[in-house]
């Protein structure tokens, strides 16, 4: 199986060096659009150009909304301008207000300087919103309804203007003034008598959001209420688009992958993992491991601390890896643990003192569970009181770990910082050193040192 999947982009590689347009365009006919972005997310600069420029103008439209924004500003760069304008205005705006946020300030200049002015018109107003908002992310392009229309005039109202709309599978009800007053369902319109009104179809115990509102919050509520979409309102109710699932999910996506890279100690990077460089790949990555060595001096400043109880039990030297060890991927586990329920809204940061408790009696249990097995070993390869030291501190460490390694998190977002910055890497190393002030501590008592 594996090998089958990697045949396409192996034929796919071949027509490319061997410039094969015949081959090429059979290519591209015969696999559906997010296969060939992925293609053009992989390829260099010219032949993502060259690939687009081989799609019909409505496969490639297809194939360039399933880019991510960096790969976008790719393939548009290599674009003449006629094709250029064309691609830009007949994007959706919500795509195109992600792509211009992150661009240059040249490019995003380009971008709308090339629009229609009702287009320019969409796109500034999304790209008013704060960065992180529901507001970059909803689509203005939306079918709303009166109250007072009967279902059959709301279905003619869907007809004429549902094809300039991104979706009208959830449809808003407002009054004359635009206030938001619940959503339809185009299922629950066109099973309904002709002849009912709007308002009495209409569900107004829906969940929205404003437009000010975190995007990846939305898009969470819309995980847990199963919605197609989100009505999106301002400050006094009035409806000014949607939140449709496609583009909660890539918010997800996104987010999670931003907290796998930090909880890896990486800094995330936008665009396709095999189109980015060695160059970039080591900066995302130099920053943090460079922290990470600073931090574990703390290690060597404790081992010189308790130099002398070394010199006196050099046994215990044989067990610092195993505790420091047993330790970090236990702080680890807790901080991923933490990370994940923040994320999913699974716990509060009010909720740090719960949180700790019982992370503290998940780590005394894992740790009793380790001293047992410790105790043996230990007593097998020196003595007892060495197997008893480590015994204990392993559940002391344990315990610490999984208490430091939940708690940190939760409290780096109350302080407003991302929760997966306090990375598991960053707990480990610093639980690292704290276990070994536990263990010598420990070792002391037990030897009268």
């Amino acid at each position: 199986m594996a090998a089958m999947a990697a045949q396409p982009t192996e034929t796919l590689r071949d027509l490319l060096e061997e410039n094969d347009l015949p081959g090429l365009q059979s290519w591209l006919a015969e696999h559906p659009p997010y296969e060939i972005a992925d293609e053009l997310g992989r390829a260099d600069a010219v032949h993502a150009v060259l690939l687009f420029r081989l799609l019909g103008k409505d496969r490639a439209l297809t194939v360039f909304e399933e880019l991510d924004p960096p790969d976008q500003q790719k393939v548009l760069e290599g674009l003449r301008e006629p094709a250029f304008r064309d691609v830009v205005e007949r994007m959706a705006p919500d795509d195109r207000a992600r792509l211009l946020g992150e661009a240059p300030a040249k490019f995003a200049r380009h971008v709308l300087a090339g629009l229609s002015a009702r287009e320019r018109r969409y796109t500034a107003a999304l790209l008013g919103y704060p960065e992180h908002s529901v507001g970059r992310y909803m689509t203005p392009e939306t079918v709303a309804l009166r109250h007072h229309m009967s279902a059959a005039e709301a279905l003619d109202v869907v007809r004429r203007k549902g094809a300039d709309a991104e979706t009208v599978y959830t449809l808003p009800v407002i009054d004359d003034r635009r206030y938001f007053l619940g959503t339809v369902s185009l299922r629950d319109l066109v099973l309904s008598a002709p002849d009912r009104p709007v308002a009495e179809i209409a569900n107004a115990d829906v969940p929205q959001v404003h437009a000010t509102d975190d995007v990846e919050e939305a898009a969470r509520l819309m995980q847990d209420t199963n919605v197609l979409a989100l009505t999106v309102t301002d400050s006094e109710n009035r409806v000014l688009g949607l939140l449709t699932f496609d583009d909660a999910f890539e918010v997800i996506e996104a987010a999670d992958t931003e907290d796998f890279a930090r909880q890896s100690a990486s800094t995330p990077w936008a665009g396709h993992y095999m189109s980015a460089s060695v160059v970039e790949l080591a900066r995302a990555r130099a920053v943090w491991l460079l922290l990470l060595i600073v931090a574990a001096t703390l290690t060597v400043n404790v081992l010189q601390l308790f130099e002398d109880t070394l010199a006196s039990v050099t046994a215990l030297a044989l067990f610092i890896p195993l505790l420091v060890g047993t330790g970090g991927n236990a702080g680890a586990q807790a901080a991923t643990a933490a990370v994940r329920a923040l994320a999913v809204g699974e716990v509060r940061t009010k909720d740090v003192l719960r949180v700790a408790w019982r992370e503290c009696r998940v780590g005394l249990v894992l740790g009793s569970m380790l001293a047992v097995v410790a105790l043996v070993i230990g007593t097998l390869l020196v003595n007892i009181t060495v197997a008893a030291s480590v015994a204990v501190s392993l559940v002391a460490v344990c315990a610490w770990a999984a208490t430091i390694g939940s708690t940190m998190p939760l409290l780096a977002k109350r302080v407003g910082i991302d929760p997966a910055v306090i990375s598991a890497p960053l707990v480990t190393t610093l639980v690292d050193a704290t276990g070994l002030i536990i263990y010598f501590l420990v070792a002391r008592l037990v030897f009268g040192l």
